[in-house]
């Protein structure tokens, strides 16, 4: 190329130089000039495939870099990284800012293992759960925290400042030293957490021993604290709400919630955030093995996090009995064998938080295992019972409210819509409560030779006179449909009688001969004196047409 530059500097001395030459010279040099430029063309291009070639071969026989993870900056400028299983102090190229290095960053070293830029992050890697986090920031992941193994790591750059609480994920670098992503516990992981609505005491007919006993109990230890360290009284932890299905205990479990977060809220000046965990057996009931009680560890780690935020926590589990069963002696598989101990531990492990409570439900309590209802566990057994007389007429008082339209007819004759009210309760009640032919339900025959008539009265429950109540509500809405809302709608009397009339005729269905332990339980009918149960009513023709020998 040198040579060609000198040829075409030559040429153009020798036209300067020439001048007026003949054509014929001219011609000549401006060929040869046209021939050196593009011999130096050829040359050019050829260097640059060269020089292209170079780079590549260079590019393609060096090194490949490592890509490693930085663990520390060293005061001396050098920085900590690990590469797989083990650690190196490596230099930093001058270029890179060391600031730019912090712990959790990925970079590339080259063959002398020095720094020599950043590597990519490819955003993925194994989640691990947290099980604890300790006082110095540091985590320890991969079990729970009742497990004595795990492993701990550190926190990288990113996660300095982060709020990690134990059951949160957290993403593990490849070699497993450092947290560089964390995930906070997904909603779904709380879905034992139900809103409360609002639930005053008011609210609930018929059980006002029960409640009275409640509140005493659970209320006032927590709302004079001093009192009680007076007396060295600590709160109790737990109590077991049983009786017959669709009588309230789930009612009043919420209400506890509710109530005695409003009561706390009012003497702390300040609000007092209610958390209603609600468990059913279904929710965490697991095939796989150890699943169920991790799963039972979970919410009780959810209580202690709430507690430890302010929050006044209730562990509601409705039918208690469906995974606190008795034990077997071992002789055959039973998950209670497992679930239990595992659920008698994290109750020991509540004491101290005098803003949790454990309430458990159970229609059949004989069958929960006796180490869960020892005191110091499940301090007080409530019964919930049927309701009578005077608290069924309260629970119809609070379905029936004086926001309902009444039939104006009823309203005309009692004067005002109140009396018309009343007056409908009280024809409600009466017809319930009645003890006549037509409402006689199940015979009972005893063993010692006696015999009981069972009527509709027997098998009262607040559900089932909610379930009237709309009932009769489906008949006024269909009766306005029909009339195009001519005769200005309403409840009647007849109504809600007929609606007690459709309500026991549907629930006459009964159980099965293996069943019928349970069911005389629920009655109050102990099944050693009972021989056998006959079905009245009109699906069996009043004639007995089946008869359930216990």
């Amino acid at each position: 190329m040198e040579r060609d530059d000198e040829a075409l500097e030559l040429i153009r001395r020798l036209e300067d130089s020439l001048g007026g030459t003949d054509p014929k010279t001219r011609t000549y040099l401006s060929t040869l000039k046209d021939l050196v430029t593009e011999s130096k063309v050829r040359a050019d291009e050829q260097a640059n495939a060269i020089a292209a070639f170079q780079q590549a071969y260079e590019k393609l026989t060096q090194p490949a870099n490592r890509v490693a993870t930085v663990l520390q900056i060293l005061d001396d400028g050098t920085v900590a990284v690990t590469l797989g299983d083990t650690e190196y102090v490596a230099t930093v190229d001058p270029a890179l800012d060391l600031k730019s290095l912090q712990p959790g960053t990925r970079v590339r070293l080259n063959e002398a293992y020095a720094v020599v830029g950043p590597a990519l992050d490819l955003d993925i890697g194994t989640l691990s759960k947290v099980a604890e986090t300790l006082e110095d920031g540091r985590l320890r992941v991969g079990t729970d925290q009742q497990n004595a193994q795990g492993r701990l790591v550190r926190r990288s750059h990113a996660l300095e400042d982060a709020t990690i609480h134990a059951g949160d994920e957290v993403r593990i670098e490849p070699t497993g030293r450092l947290a560089i992503e964390h995930f906070g516990r997904p909603e779904s992981k709380e879905y034992f957490a139900e809103d409360v609505p609002p639930t005053p005491w008011s609210s609930i007919g018929g059980q006002e021993s029960a409640i009275a006993l409640i509140r005493e109990t659970i209320e006032a230890p927590r709302l004079y604290p001093e009192l009680y360290q007076k007396y060295d009284k600590r709160p109790i932890k737990g109590v077991l709400l049983f009786g017959p299905p669709g009588c309230g205990k789930t009612l009043i479990g919420k209400a506890i919630a509710w109530n005695l977060a409003r009561e706390r809220s009012a003497q702390e000046g300040h609000e007092v955030k209610e958390c209603f965990l609600h468990i059913s057996g279904p929710k965490i009931l697991n095939m796989w093995l150890g699943e169920t009680e991790r799963m039972v560890r979970e919410i009780f780690s959810i209580a202690r996090e709430k507690s430890k935020e302010g929050q006044l926590v209730v562990i509601f589990i409705d039918e208690a009995e469906s995974i606190l069963r008795t034990r077997s002696s071992g002789r055959w598989l039973n998950i209670s064998n497992t679930v239990v101990p595992q659920f008698c531990a994290e109750m020991d492990g509540l004491i101290g938080l005098d803003n949790v409570v454990l309430v458990l439900t159970s229609n059949r309590p004989d069958y929960i295992d006796p180490a869960i209802l020892r005191p110091e566990r499940i301090d007080r057994k409530v019964k919930i019972s049927r309701p009578d007389k005077d608290s069924t007429r309260a629970i119809l008082n609070i379905y029936l409210h004086d926001k309902l339209p009444i039939d104006p007819a009823l309203v005309t004759e009692h004067d005002e819509p109140e009396c018309a009210r009343r007056a409908m309760i009280e024809a409600t009640l009466t017809h319930v409560w009645q003890s006549t032919k037509k409402s006689e339900f199940v015979r009972v025959m005893m063993k010692n030779g006696s015999m009981q008539v069972l009527h509709w009265c027997d098998f009262v429950s607040g559900a089932l006179l909610k379930s009237v109540v709309d009932r009769a509500k489906d008949t006024a809405i269909r009766r306005e449909i029909d009339s195009k809302h001519a005769d200005g709608g309403g409840l009647k009397i007849d109504d809600l009688q007929h609606a007690v009339e459709s309500e026991f005729a549907e629930n006459e269905i009964f159980p099965k001969t293996d069943a019928m332990e349970d069911w005389l339980k629920l009655l109050d009918f102990e099944p050693e004196s009972v021989a056998a149960v006959k079905p009245i009513g009109p699906a069996h023709g009043r004639g007995l047409s089946r008869t359930t020998v216990v």
